[in-house]
This record gives structure tokens, sequence and C-alpha cells, in this order.
């Protein structure tokens, strides 16, 4: 028999009995779509998470205080004010030494420490809590990964102004703040100069479209700070390509100056690169748990090919001594009933993709609508390498499903098998 009279024979068996062959499809389309769409759901993490850590800036990075030292005691750690959600330490601080440390590190372009803290904001009869940051202009100019949509920048020379996120200036207040609009910050009046763009999230824990930017004097005054320590510093590496190189160095550096060990010190060196491998190696962990659970679902399919083969292996045994009393050989049997199980775990992976792209599609829109996500970024992605994985594995999975059966009609005598009833 040749290739082509296999697979016509094939197609014919498995439409005669339609019915069981679609009930059997179905399984495999029910794993095949749950495991796509997962794996949508984690390829479009790592991509919106990649997009934010461009934003990040690929040659910054964040010395945080206190991060570790937690971590390790196990404590719950609070709240570092400003920077993200529960890190650092109620008594480790930053200090300008730290700060000038770093700048004088071979590499570092520009550094700036931050100054943060919660204020209550009025305006217009309305009284909000909101962050405030205080910033060197200059520096922090360079550092910034959002520009100003309206008006301009801090200066060196400015007193008692503001520039504004985009939400604190269209959405939190009833009242749209707008350039030269006047707010009060802990009672103490402030002129708004500049407006941020959009960002849409967080970045080194300082969510720009919340948050409040004065001058570091401006920001000792309003959180009534006198001493020279700081929230975070931010860095700037000169040359990208040895970022980890000069953030090594860095470290060691401020380990030597604030008297600690590797295994006591008190702050954490962050850049864009070490979070993302830190986020992707976790959703990895958790989208291969999550799609072995799907693939469950894949194995009872599996199953049922191989009992529909097995089946159709009894049902067709004098057919079968009947091909091979004509000339089929064992091999040939063996390919059309291996072609025929390869077969049903294609079309099963096929329609799979298809019902997973649909799901995925429906996910996305819930995170539009309901979670909040922007438009511009995807809670999930189907790439052609995931819908090409989809099919290799289904086809696959039918193939070793058929293997048993397949053998089976093979090994069967012309003589037994025309004799059956």
């Amino acid at each position: 028999m040749r290739l082509l009279d296999i697979i016509k024979f094939s197609i014919k068996n498995l439409s005669q009995r339609g019915l069981r062959s679609w009930l059997t499809i179905i399984g495999i389309v029910i794993g095949v779509a749950a495991v796509v769409s997962i794996l949508s759901i984690g390829a479009g993490m790592q991509q919106t998470i990649s997009s934010q850590l461009a934003g990040l800036g690929s040659d910054i990075g964040y010395v945080i205080p206190g991060f570790e030292r937690a971590m390790r005691t196990n404590q719950r750690m609070p709240m570092t004010p400003g920077i993200g959600s529960r890190i650092g330490s109620t008594t480790t601080k930053l200090t300008e030494n730290d700060l000038n440390i770093i700048k004088y590190t071979p590499g570092i372009k520009i550094a700036s420490g931050v100054i943060a803290g919660r204020v209550n904001v009025q305006y217009y009869g309305e009284s909000i809590s909101l962050q405030l940051y205080g910033v060197e202009p200059l520096a922090f100019q360079e550092i910034s990964v959002v520009d100003i949509e309206q008006g301009r920048n801090l200066a060196v020379s400015d007193e008692n102004v503001a520039v504004i996120g985009n939400r604190v200036a269209n959405e939190i207040f009833k009242k749209p703040i707008t350039i030269n609009s006047q707010i009060s910050i802990n009672d103490k009046n402030f002129r708004v100069v500049g407006i941020l763009e959009r960002f849409g999230g967080m970045v080194g824990g300082i969510m720009y479209d919340n948050a409040i930017f004065v001058t570091t004097k401006a920001a000792k005054n309003v959180l009534n700070v006198s001493s020279n320590e700081f929230s975070i510093i931010l860095f700037k590496a000169s040359d990208l390509e040895n970022l980890d190189e000069i953030s090594k160095n860095v470290e060691k550096r401020l380990i030597l100056s604030r008297h600690v060990t590797n295994e006591t010190k008190d702050f954490t060196i962050v850049t864009a690169k070490s979070i993302q491998e830190t986020i992707s190696s976790i959703l990895n962990t958790v989208n291969l748990f999550l799609a072995g659970i799907a693939a469950i679902s894949l194995l009872v399919g599996a199953i049922g090919i191989a009992n529909t083969m097995y089946m159709s292996v009894i049902e067709r045994t004098r057919q079968i001594g009947t091909l091979k009393a004509l000339g089929a050989t064992n091999s040939e049997v063996m390919k059309m009933f291996l072609f025929e199980s390869s077969l049903i775990g294609f079309v099963g992976g096929l329609i799979g993709v298809f019902l997973g792209f649909i799901a995925s599609g429906i996910i996305s829109q819930i995170g539009v609508n309901v979670i909040g996500i922007s438009r511009g970024q995807n809670l999930t992605v189907i790439t052609p390498d995931l819908i090409l994985f989809a099919l290799i594995f289904s086809t696959l999975i039918g193939a070793i499903s058929g293997l048993f059966p397949a053998r089976k009609a093979a090994q069967l005598q012309p003589i037994e098998a025309l004799r059956y009833e």
C-alpha cells in the first residue's frame, strides 16, 4: 500500500465512526484548550512585565534599605515610605555617606537620594492622603522614566512648587488639578508647575501616576525631617553592559562602609534585570504547575484515544485479515492505525488551539474591564511557538496512545482474522 492509500483508508475509517471519533477528539480539545489558555496567560504576564521593566530603565539601579535583613529574620516588613509595598525596616535608612559612596563608585554616571513619606493633600475642600517624594531636580530628571506632559519639571531654585502624577491631576480629586493650581500639602501651600505623562505602573517602588514630587529641601520641610537620610537611592550606570558588575561594586563598597557582611547586610540593590529574572522564575514555576493540572485532561483524552483505537481493532479484525490476505504488510497495517490515532490528536489539537485562542481573548477582555489592565497591554499572548507546540504535542499524544492498538492490529494472523465473527 502506498502512503497516500494508507491516509485515505484511515480517514475513511474515522469518518465511518464519526460519533465515536468526535467524542474522543473532544477529550483532546478540552486538554489543549486548557493548556493553551494557561500558557498564554503566562506569556502575556511575561510580556507585560518585560514592557514595564523596560520603562524601569535598563541602566538604572535602586538601593533599598532594610530588605534582606527583614527577609532573613522572617519579620513582617514594614513600609519604607513610598517604596512599593512592604519592604525595608523601621530603623534602617540610607545616609548622605551612602549616597557619596555610590556617586564615586567607578562606572556610576549619576546618583540621587529620594526622601519619601505620606502626606495630607487638600484641594478644593477635599483632603486625600498621597505619597510625596523629595528629589534632587537635575539628577532626578535624568534618572526618571516618566516625561512631563504639561508645564515643566522641578528646578534647583524652586521653593514650594510641585510636579504631580497624571492620576493626581485628573482622577483622584473631583476637580482636576491644572498648571499653576494651588494645593495644600500638610498645611503648606504649593503651586503645581508640572503634570507627568500617564505611566500606568510602578517603577522602583514609585507609583508615578499617584505621586507628588517636590525638591528635597521642600520635602524635609513638609515631612519635618532634619537628618540627611533617604528612603531610596537611585543610580544610573555610564555603561549598560557593565551594570551587573557596577552594582556588585556598589554593594561591596556599601558593605564595608556600613560595617555589615553579606549575611547581615541591611540593604539590597535592585535592577530591571534582577527583577525580571526573579519574576520570570516564579511565573515559570506557577505556569508549569498550572499547565500540569490542565494536562491531566490530555491524559484522559489519551486514554480515550487508546480505548477508541482498541475497539476499532476488534471491530475491524476481519478487515485487517482481508488487507493482509491481499498483501498488506504488518508495517502498513500499523502505519494505518497510527495515522488514525495521530489524526485524532491533530484535529483535537487544532480545535483546542482555536478554542484556547477564543478563551484567551475573553480573559484579556476581563483583564481590561474588571482588573483594569491598560488596553495597550495584553493579559494573554498566543505565540506561533505555542500553537506549534500544542499541535505537535497533541499529535504525539495521539500517536503514542494508538501505539499499542496499532501493534496488536499488525500482529493479527490473516487466517485467524478472517475467521473472526
